[in-house]
């Protein structure tokens, strides 16, 4: 007697869509969006290009589900970061998180946001915008946590909350760019800790 399959065609059996999901991020984390070819990815994911469009859309729709992964897991330093009771908590918390995160030996080096926005074809138009916002979106809730320190004391009443948060943000994706070019941890830990030998007092 014949049965009933249930699923998707062509989804194998035993599919985890958060596992795959997982392997998606590390290749487009290793290669970039433009790096990351489909088969590539569907050879990382165990799965065929059938599957990955039934599950996941086409590869923007596939890239866009990974930097939302990527935000909340290993770039969710940043959220942690800003909680942080003074602005140089902040700040330190932000430059270790992105040193951690940049050169963990079981992950690729760098930063998927930064690594998928450093060459991309017209092609990859909507993928680049979508990538500049989400570094403004960074960006912009630093500066409003700068802002808030200046607000309550905590910086000097002449500092730039937007100004500041632009230099440790540009330091900050200068430590991704410096990690994925082979630059060690602890060298640029200390880079770090001489930026904020000269945080404003």
């Amino acid at each position: 007697m014949e049965t009933k399959q249930s699923g998707p065609i062509g989804r194998p059996r035993g599919f985890d869509p958060d596992e795959a999901l997982e392997r998606a991020m590390l290749v487009f984390w290793q290669h970039g969006y433009e790096g990351a070819s489909t088969a590539a990815l569907t050879r990382a994911m165990g799965i065929s290009t059938t599957s990955m469009y039934a599950a996941f859309g086409n590869k923007e729709m596939l890239f866009r589900k990974v930097l939302e992964r990527y935000t909340e897991g290993p770039s969710a330093y940043l959220a942690r970061a800003l909680e942080e009771p003074t602005a140089h908590g902040v700040a330190t918390a932000v430059l270790a998180g992105v040193v951690r995160t940049t050169t963990r030996p079981a992950r690729p080096h760098g930063c998927l946001g930064v690594q998928s926005a450093l060459a991309t074809s017209d092609a990859g138009q909507e993928v680049c915008e979508l990538l500049v916002a989400w570094r403004q979106d960074g960006y912009a809730r630093v500066r409003d946590r700068f802002r808030r320190a200046v607000d309550e004391g905590d910086l000097p009443p002449e500092t730039d909350p937007g100004l500041l948060a632009r230099h440790l943000t540009t330091v900050a994706h200068g430590i991704a760019v410096q990690a994925a070019s082979g630059v060690g941890r602890d060298e640029l830990q200390e880079m770090t800790d001489a930026i904020l030998r000269n945080w404003p007092l």
